[in-house]
């Protein structure tokens, strides 16, 4: 479970990160991108691995990170539902969908 996150920092199940995350059944991993603010394939290559039923993209504080066609269609076309939102708004959503389904948030801490 997330905590809590403001800018730059996320707590989860007590310890705090102040780095992008990927959460999925309590596994925490860092997580960057090839171009820092847009989410490409090679990028979700551990998201895919997963095979969570739910994708939440936490976009920062502003929503300037941008998921690309190729990942939302690719997610889509794997049964995957994504969710796309600020991070504080990803970070709600994560904690109330995971009581219910498998679901793995990717979070982006920064603008």
């Amino acid at each position: 479970m997330v905590e809590g996150y403001s800018f730059g920092q996320i707590k989860i199940d007590g310890k705090e990160y102040k780095h992008d995350v990927i959460v999925h059944k309590r596994v925490v991993k860092s997580w960057w991108r090839v171009s820092g603010h847009e989410v490409g394939l090679r990028d979700i290559e551990d998201i895919i691995e997963e095979k969570p039923q739910v994708v939440i993209f936490g976009k920062g504080s502003s929503g300037l990170m941008r998921v690309t066609k190729e990942v939302e269609e690719f997610l889509k076309e794997s049964e995957i539902q994504i969710i796309q939102a600020t991070t504080d708004e990803a970070v709600i959503k994560f904690n109330e969908l995971s009581k219910t389904k498998d679901v793995l948030g990717a979070f982006h801490l920064t603008c």
